[in-house]
């Protein structure tokens, strides 16, 4: 097979929430089209989200790479579709297609699963030189001649992070460098949140660059951006000697880069940690507080306490650092005053800025299965599937219930009081924060009474009060 071209589709996400307002490309694409493009392919990487694809490209390539999570995968799936009509050939990659291949096979004439830097390259020179035999390349599936399907089997995950190349971000069709840089250091996590689905992609071994590679990374980023990097790590400091390394380095050099990670609350137990991340340019921590319920707590096996949420929460804030604090609501154990006083938690301690996200069964993870299992999901349009719907029947409450009670937590969040307390204060930033999540709490409880009524057809008797 002649391949030159080939395109890689980042598609776009099925709906805006509060953050869909600064859009941060996933790095899997962006890396994957590096290695190609270090191979001698003509390569171009296409993010829905940033910009409309150049359909003259991706019709003229001879191979295109569709990367999905699960809310993207219908978007995904019919662009497949479109483009084996067409007679490209389409290969479909990221955690949904890993953990349902088969469904995935039916738009897709090759699924790549788990972790692509080897796999992909091995397989694009199959296609090309019909070398090595498709039977030896590790974690792809496809159908066979007879259109059986053929799952071959998986790929080890990746040992050496630091032979990875820096991600080429001038990949990107019409790229242009913005208020976030998106950095990479490592991949899994040494924790196991039952509805994360981390694990199931990226294991629990928790694999990272090396302090040295990650400076150099990080001098490359200076030299070409002034945007804030974001380290997309799930745990930027599960290894917390690697990380006051990164820091000491980023302080030692001067760097003038501010940044922003993903946390647990466990760093707040650690002060030159807390010191070091202050010291270095750290803006805003990410921090998966999950619940203010014990007992969800508990059942989300996060290995954390209300007590311990609340003791991050000062000391962060001690430093200086901004908080943008993480829940997950709808569990087994919550009802709708755990919603509530999850909003009255996150105002009384304030934390800058939240995401109230409704617990959402993702394919591969424990929750999907036992919910499943015990026919508990409503539906499996997958475009739902974005922690902004409810798409589960709870235990506590009706699904209707959680939807709105969500959505009004947030509104009681970004309310009008946050929006004037920011602007006496001249934090412009947040304010405009404010107001644009006001505006996006009003814009989903609209959207909700339709989505909800589509719920009832399956769950009636139904109380709905999405004014």
């Amino acid at each position: 097979m002649r391949i030159e071209n080939i395109s890689f589709i980042e598609v776009k996400s099925p709906g805006a929430h509060i953050f869909s307002k600064f859009p941060i490309p996933r790095l899997g694409s962006i890396l994957l089209s590096t290695i190609l493009r270090d191979e001698g392919y003509n390569v171009m990487v296409f993010i829905e989200d940033i910009l409309e694809p150049d359909g003259s490209f991706i019709e003229n390539s001879d191979i295109v790479c569709i990367s999905t999570i699960t809310s993207t995968a219908i978007r995904a799936y019919e662009l497949a579709d479109r483009l084996r009509k067409s007679g490209v050939t389409v290969i479909i990659g990221g955690a949904h297609p890993s953990f349902l291949p088969e469904e995935t096979l039916e738009h897709a004439d090759y699924v790549v699963r788990g972790e692509g830097d080897h796999t992909l390259p091995e397989l694009i020179n199959y296609l090309k030189n019909g070398m090595p035999s498709i039977e030896s390349i590790q974690g792809i599936s496809y159908k066979d001649d007879s259109g059986k399907i053929v799952h071959n089997s998986s790929r080890p995950l990746l040992e050496d992070m630091d032979a990875l190349p820096e991600p080429d971000f001038s990949l990107i069709h019409g790229w242009k460098p913005s208020n976030i840089y998106p950095v990479s250091t490592s991949r899994g996590c040494p924790f196991n949140c039952r509805f994360c689905s981390v694990i199931p992609m990226f294991g629990r071994r928790y694999r990272f660059k090396s302090a040295d590679t990650t400076l150099k990374g990080l001098r490359y980023v200076a030299s070409v951006s002034k945007a804030t990097v974001f380290f997309v790590d799930d745990n930027f400091a599960a290894n917390k000697n690697r990380t006051k390394a990164i820091l000491k380095g980023m302080i030692d050099e001067a760097m003038k880069i501010g940044w922003s990670a993903q946390v647990r609350t466990d760093v707040a137990k650690d002060s030159e940690l807390l010191r070091l991340m202050a010291d270095s340019g750290c803006s805003t921590l990410y921090i998966g507080f999950e619940s203010v319920n014990p007992r969800t707590l508990e059942l989300y096996n996060k290995k954390q306490g209300v007590d311990e949420i609340v003791n991050c929460i000062k000391a962060v804030k001690e430093h200086g650092i901004s908080i943008h604090g993480m829940f997950v609501l709808g569990a087994d154990t919550d009802d709708v005053e755990t919603i509530r006083k999850t909003a009255d938690f996150a105002i009384k301690l304030g934390i800058d800025t939240v995401q109230f996200m409704m617990l959402t069964p993702l394919p591969g993870t424990p929750v999907f299965f036992e919910m499943r299992g015990s026919d508990r999901l409503l539906h499996t349009d997958w475009s739902k599937y974005d922690a902004h719907h409810v798409v589960f029947n709870p235990v506590m409450m009706r699904p209707e219930t959680l939807h709105i009670e969500t959505l009004r937590a947030m509104g009681r969040f970004y309310s009008w009081r946050y929006i004037f307390n920011h602007l006496m204060k001249f934090d412009f930033y947040y304010a405009a924060i404010g107001l644009y999540g006001k505006k996006a709490v009003k814009e989903a409880l609209d959207k909700a009474k339709a989505y909800l009524e589509t719920l009832e057809l399956a769950s009636e008797p139904s109380i709905c009060s999405c004014k």
